[in-house]
């Protein structure tokens, strides 16, 4: 199909294909923009030739390091520039990055060294007790250990493991890149919670990230040279992909390791950010900051945001402060972003709750997605009228390779050649989707996915509980929040701050119960915990 009759000699060759890798941008910015700032961070200020230089001496100092292609290389920083830096100067050498989140806990960090294998991990001084103590625990070989020292913040070297300056200095600031000979290669390995609590290892190709970029270029409607605020931490789908994408703009990026509402106000103000992606407790950051953290600026900021939708309020306060806020969806699995709520210029007169109602809308596939809907229980299209419920699914290029030494689970989400999100959904009449539900008890707090599954599975460790289930509580700051409801054991006594106390030594801060309800659990006659039951007992909680 779709083949002349004669395609003698038109085969591929090197001429007229080349394998799509995100790599190409920033050698081509190079090229064009060698004098352009590429990266600010207080007085870290290079220009993309002096970040070329940077990501090619990181790329050569790792291959000297015994790096071979297909290795992982991982990392637990900041948005600073190190990080960026690395998700060209690893790939840039034939590995893989696996960015991992600087707010786990020891075990899962050592989980995550162990099943991706790590053989370099350059890491922020903050962040080095977990790794250490990480390492220590491994199953496997640890991996090598770089300090990156970040002194604009005041986070200062120990001294005890390769400083990343210095080992930036032992690279050949002419290595020549690895670039992909497939551009189905690996370029980066993430992990997401499950529900079980195991994280699982999500693999992108460069095929994905090229796409993915291009994209959201297309879906932000960016033009050349937009200066680009790192709020979405880089650990979290790879920063929405928007590292990779920034060169192909000659974009700046502005790093922010701490997400103040100062820092984002200097930002805008003092270096011009014009986009920024980000849940919406940043919306509400912005909205309820002191006066003496606000900046006047004079252009409107272009938002991304996901993680919830934003509450009507929010919308209603931050556009008229010089926000432009456009919803967007997707998981780890999506390479971040794969939907959004395109505006239409019939909605422009809206105010208020109907134009929050329709921003709220995660909305429709973007470019480099070839299909994205909502499914009912026999895989068919759901009827498109705002309220039949189905699973979100999702086809195209960015979509994940598949998940790393899981055959079983890979093969289970892509069951019927489509991507299962587990997120319930309706499709509405004009083929925007709206999630009503997210399947498997996922909370979604700050941005941060909190399996409540986990959470339970912590609680039940203690010796006083019988029975307890975890739901979201809404919260004003946070958006979600786990509350835990638990049943005790007869002749057992615990208070609420001992069993916050006692799930905040095994998990992460972020899912640690915010408030514990003791009570009967409300079951079905099969004896199921009925959750909708304790979400509608969370809202009333103050």
């Amino acid at each position: 199909m779709g083949w002349l009759a004669d395609e003698t000699g038109l085969g591929k060759n090197t001429a007229n294909f080349v394998p799509l890798t995100p790599l190409s941008f920033l050698r081509r910015a190079g090229t064009i923009w060698p004098d352009h700032l590429a990266v600010v961070y207080g007085p870290h200020r290079k220009t993309y030739a002096q970040y070329i230089n940077r990501v090619t001496r990181l790329a050569s100092a790792l291959a000297q390091s015994g790096v071979r292609p297909g290795d992982v290389v991982a990392t637990m920083l900041p948005n600073i520039p190190a990080q960026a830096e690395a998700h060209f100067g690893v790939p840039a050498c034939g590995a893989i990055l696996n960015a991992i989140n600087t707010r786990l806990d020891v075990t899962t960090v050592a989980y995550i060294l162990d099943h991706g294998g790590a053989k370099v991990v350059l890491c922020d001084p903050q962040f080095l007790p977990i790794l250490a103590e990480a390492t220590e625990i491994m199953e496997g070989e640890p991996p090598m250990i770089v300090e990156v020292a970040d002194d604009h913040a005041g986070v200062h070297g120990h001294g005890h493991y390769t400083d990343y300056e210095a080992f930036l200095e032992t690279g050949d600031p002419e290595f020549d890149w690895i670039m992909p000979e497939d551009e189905w290669e690996s370029i980066a390995l993430n992990y997401t919670s499950g529900t079980t609590g195991r994280p699982k290892g999500v693999v992108y190709h460069h095929r994905g990230a090229y796409l993915n970029a291009m994209g959201q270029i297309l879906s932000w409607r960016m033009v050349l040279h937009p200066v680009y605020l790192t709020i979405v931490p880089l650990f979290h789908c790879n920063g929405w992909c928007h590292t990779w994408m920034m060169p192909a703009l000659g974009g700046t990026i502005v790093c922010c390791r701490e997400i103040r509402a100062k820092a984002i106000y200097d930002a805008i103000a003092d270096e011009g950010a014009t986009h920024f992606g980000g849940a919406p407790i940043v919306l509400n950051t912005l909205i309820n900051a002191l006066e003496s953290e606000r900046r006047e600026f004079d252009h409107v900021v272009e938002v991304f945001t996901a993680g919830a939708p934003p509450a009507p309020a929010t919308l209603a306060k931050i556009e008229p402060m010089g926000f432009n806020v456009t919803q967007v969806y997707g998981l780890t699995e999506t390479y971040g972003p794969a939907t959004e709520c395109t505006w239409k210029a019939e909605w422009e007169p809206t105010r208020g709750d109907e134009r929050a109602a329709i921003k709220a809308r995660q909305g429709v596939a973007m470019p480099f997605m070839e299909d994205i809907t909502v499914h009912d229980e026999a895989g068919k299209d759901v009827t498109r009228d705002g309220e039949t419920k189905g699973e979100i699914k999702f086809r195209g290029n960015g979509v994940m390779k598949g998940y790393y030494k899981n055959p079983k689970a890979t093969s289970e989400s892509f069951a019927g050649g489509y991507f299962h999100s587990g997120d319930i959904a309706v499709m509405h009449p004009d083929n925007y989707l709206q999630i009503a539900d997210r399947a498997k008890d996922i909370i979604i707090s700050g941005g941060e996915n909190i399996s409540s599954v986990e959470v339970e599975g912590v609680l039940m460790g203690h010796d006083a509980v019988l029975l307890c289930a975890v739901v979201a509580k809404p919260d004003e700051k946070w958006g979600e929040v786990p509350c835990a409801f638990v049943e005790l054991k007869d002749g057992h006594e615990v208070t609420e701050a001992d069993l916050v106390a006692y799930a905040r030594e095994r998990l992460a801060g972020f899912k640690t119960p915010k408030a514990v309800v003791f009570q009967e659990l409300p079951k079905t006659s099969t004896g199921k915990i009925q959750k909708f039951a304790l979400r509608e007992a969370a809202k009333s909680l103050g």
